[in-house]
């Protein structure tokens, strides 16, 4: 299928009437066909038992228009120009956004559909977005069509975050024993192109790797689909002389990728008062060697990273922390800020402030196992706020996202997965990331739309034969 993007913006001046006109076409980019060509293990296949939950298509994604393609972002920058660019994070978050319906709420950077121009053409779709004086207001220099979810709030605002993620499917993983529930539960990296998953685990001295494989894109002769025939291809345990999980009743600590060829151990006390006290282990992907050691982080007053527990009657994981770009990201006591330190040099230790107090609360449903703050791209995504490359924070709704999750979220293109579950109820989900950029179109010249101004955009989308 070949699309040819065509958009007009009018910014039309309440005061003078005078209007702006700006005309563009656009390229379009793998994100819809990745959703309708891509299958990454068999999360559009009934593969393991009538209780699992798969997405109904009408309605949601088909038609493709206004569904799968249904919304608009704008950015302030330009978007890169191509095919694989589905994902604009970081730097240059959408500064508005509209969906395929009126918006009724409060959220000023969110538009609406003019639900009577917009329709359904012979070989295509016209859609009609209109944005108020108070709406829409910034920079804006690039735009893209994208979901009727994505659309909505994007990454997350304050009026709502849940419509970022969009269950794809979740399959009921608990009749696996509870020993291999915990192996998935403590996954750290999934390699999904060669169907393989990394778990680590503690000790009291020491710290197991585990390779294993997973049907993701290939199926062999005695593999399922529903994580009961997954295989262990190697195993590694490493003695260790200082790091090891802290805490007596409840272990305290957590293993993080940190996208820089090695994986990283954590442990800690949460402390209200005094030095923050953490022992840390750094490990090589490459072959297993690794340093270790403890820190002593002045005034540092932390929440624990994460906490463990494999012997009780269900295996639990809850995770508080992330690492990106060399520095690990824990909360503060108080829940008002969030600690970045430097994995390498403990001196370089920042307290980013909230600016408010935290709920704290998991990405997911609350259970036995709970995710707080997980790494999508460049951006950290926790319960009520989000943590930009520039660690500029963003404060959200904080909705549940997320089934009960354990580990934090893998993402592969447009499809992010999560093993997690609570109180003996285990599953594996697939949700899709509805904010993609389904078109890149930028602007020859940014425009500025402020509130003197109502913004109006057509943007007409059809089907190309020949």
């Amino acid at each position: 299928m070949r699309l040819k993007g065509e958009m007009v913006i009018e910014l039309a001046d309440s005061g003078t009437g005078q209007v702006e006109t700006v005309r563009e076409t656009n390229m379009i980019t793998d994100a819809v066909n990745n959703i309708l060509g891509m299958d990454p293990m068999g999360i559009y296949l009934k593969a393991s038992g009538e209780y699992d939950n798969a997405l109904l298509w009408n309605g949601t994604l088909l038609p493709i228009c206004p569904n799968m393609i249904g919304g608009i972002l704008l950015f302030p920058s330009a978007l890169e120009e191509k095919a694989d660019h589905i994902y604009e994070q970081g730097r240059n978050l959408p500064v508005a956004y509209a969906s395929n319906n009126v918006n009724s709420g409060s959220d000023v950077a969110r538009g609406s559909l003019n639900q009577t121009e917009s329709k359904k053409l012979d070989n295509g779709y016209k859609f009609v977005w209109e944005f108020t004086p108070s709406q829409g207001n910034g920079n804006i220099a690039s735009v893209a069509l994208t979901s009727a979810l994505g659309g909505q709030n994007a990454f997350g605002s304050e009026a709502g975050d849940a419509s970022t993620f969009l269950l794809l499917k979740k399959v009921d993983i608990s009749s696996i024993e509870k020993a291999g529930q915990m192996v998935l539960f403590e996954a750290v990296e999934v390699d999904f192109e060669k169907n393989l998953l990394y778990s680590i685990t503690f000790g009291d001295a020491s710290v197991t790797i585990r390779k294993i494989r997973i049907p993701v894109f290939e199926v062999g002769l005695n593999e399922k689909l529903d994580d009961t025939t997954y295989t262990v291809l190697e195993e590694q345990t490493l003695t260790t002389g200082i790091f090891t999980f802290l805490g007596d009743y409840t272990k305290y600590g957590e293993f993080m990728d940190g996208h820089d060829g090695y994986w990283y151990g954590f442990s800690n006390e949460p402390n209200s008062y005094g030095d923050g006290e953490m022992v840390w282990i750094r490990i090589s992907k490459k072959d297993y060697s690794f340093t270790e050691g403890k820190w002593t982080l002045t005034k540092a007053k932390l929440a624990e990273v994460g906490s463990r527990n494999k012997s009780g009657t269900y295996p639990e994981r809850c995770v508080k922390c992330c690492v990106r770009n060399g520095y690990l990201y824990v909360p503060s006591y108080d829940k008002k800020g969030v600690y970045k330190i430097n994995v390498l040099n403990s001196a370089d230790v920042t307290l980013i402030p909230l600016g408010f107090t935290s709920k704290m609360k998991s990405l997911g449903d609350d259970g036995s196992c709970e995710v707080y703050m997980t790494l999508l791209g460049d951006m950290i995504i926790a319960g009520d706020f989000q943590i930009t490359v520039d660690d500029w924070v963003i404060k959200t709704q904080g909705s549940s996202r997320v089934a009960a999750a354990a580990t934090p979220l893998f993402q592969y293109k447009n499809f992010v997965f999560m093993w997690g579950g609570s109180y003996g109820k285990a599953h594996r989900c697939a949700y899709l990331l509805t904010p993609y950029l389904a078109s890149i179109n930028n602007l020859s010249s940014a425009v500025v739309k402020n509130t003197d101004k109502t913004m109006k955009i057509t943007y007409t989308l059809t089907e190309q034969t020949g």
